[in-house]
């Protein structure tokens, strides 16, 4: 009973961080997994996911109340992420495990430097309209949905930024986007990683209660908070959870 009220309250405050950064928490719960639990990195991702795909789901509907998604732009996303996401969960359960927690610190740099690197650079001001469709959206939701698959995060981390600064989104859109691509690649992701044994369901289900809980606190803060503070913490938020894996190594 006192674990299950401990995987509840480590839920709840990664839900609330996925709820604010529109990415289910999954990206934090991994690398917590990992160094407090000493989960293997298949398991890790595996039963992050129990968690991530719930609160990805409300998370979603609750920035589609507050901020409409458009069906046209989040349709070719998700449906490309939904198959690239399965290819990549196939891969991903078959790698080494040091291999797959090597490669997943690597990803985790190269996302936070392009965030910190983002920072500095002048770009165009935000919009709520997207510069490319498709077929460009249907391009990032393969890139998105491979990468989520295969590192278990629902490709919603990867789409986040690149909305924001190549497709020319708000925060708040492509954070709502990004989880509109995450949800069905998840969800698949989930399901491989089941069938292959590599989830802890007894701390994934009480994970995905605490986050149940306070995910839309999450997604309220975000749309409270300012566009620059809201990246800025997107960004420190990356380089924590690197930080984290690296030690974990």
């Amino acid at each position: 009973m006192i674990e299950w009220l401990m995987y509840i309250v480590l839920g709840a405050a990664l839900g609330t961080v996925g709820g604010l950064f529109g990415i289910g928490g999954g990206l934090i719960a991994i690398p917590a997994l990992g160094v407090l639990f000493g989960l293997d990195q298949q398991m890790a991702q595996g039963t992050a996911l129990v968690m991530v795909v719930p609160n990805v789901l409300l998370a979603l509907w609750r920035y589609h109340q507050r901020n409409r998604i458009e069906l046209r732009h989040a349709l070719p996303l998700s449906l490309c992420s939904l198959v690239f996401a399965w290819l990549g969960s196939i891969w991903a359960v078959g790698i080494d495990a040091h291999s797959m927690r090597l490669g997943f610190v690597g990803f985790l740099v190269a996302l936070a430097g392009w965030n910190v690197a983002r920072m500095f650079m002048r770009v165009a001001p935000a919009s709520s309209e997207i510069r490319y469709g498709w077929p460009w959206l249907g391009v990032l939701g393969s890139f998105a949905g491979s990468m989520g698959g295969l590192f278990g995060v629902g490709g919603a981390v990867v789409a986040t930024p690149i909305l924001t600064s190549v497709f020319g989104t708000t925060q708040v859109v492509a954070q709502g986007l990004s989880l509109a691509l995450a949800a069905p690649s998840t969800s698949v992701t989930l399901l491989t990683y089941g069938l292959h044994h590599s989830v802890d369901w007894q701390v994934g289900v009480p994970l995905a209660v605490g986050g149940l809980l306070s995910i839309s606190w999450g997604v309220k803060l975000a749309h409270a908070l300012p566009e620059k503070v809201l990246r800025t913490l997107f960004c420190g938020f990356l380089v924590v959870c690197a930080v984290m894996l690296v030690f974990e190594l």
